[in-house]
């Protein structure tokens, strides 16, 4: 363990903090009845739809088969509705999934920025991002090759 690399590094204090953050994103949005994963499927429906199961999963850090199970039960909660189109089932958010949503949206939103503005400047926030969205960019270039 002795020799790593600093990028090694760098991808086990990302993965520390996105635990972390997701542990208490979990707590901080059980009043909302919500988890961080059904919060991130909302976002992707709200902001995507309609858009089809499949593509949903691509867009979330959740598996198919858990996708399917999240859908279901936000179904039954009357979150979402899906509509056939010929051989495809379309996602959107209902009235009352969209209401949902953004009753936790400002909190959730005030609460992930907290991790930031705390401990660091607008500025090192902006370089932060930048480093981030190429990074990100980089990873998403080395999926679509191998």
């Amino acid at each position: 363990m002795k020799n790593n690399t600093r990028g090694s590094l760098i991808w086990l204090r990302i993965t520390r903090f996105t635990h972390q953050s997701n542990l208490l994103s979990n707590d901080f949005l059980k009043p909302f009845g919500l988890t961080t994963a059904q919060f991130d499927v909302l976002m992707q429906i709200d902001t995507y739809a309609p858009i089809t199961q499949s593509d949903l999963a691509d867009k979330v850090t959740v598996t198919q088969g858990g996708i399917s199970r999240m859908l279901a039960r936000l179904e039954q909660d009357g979150f979402i509705e899906r509509k056939q189109q010929w051989k495809t089932k379309y996602i959107s958010l209902t009235e009352r999934g969209a209401q949902h949503l953004a009753n936790a949206f400002d909190a959730q939103l005030a609460f992930q920025s907290s991790f930031f503005d705390d401990c660091l400047s607008a500025d090192e926030q902006k370089t932060l991002y930048e480093l981030m969205s190429r990074v990100q960019k980089n990873s998403e270039k080395k999926s679509k090759y191998e």
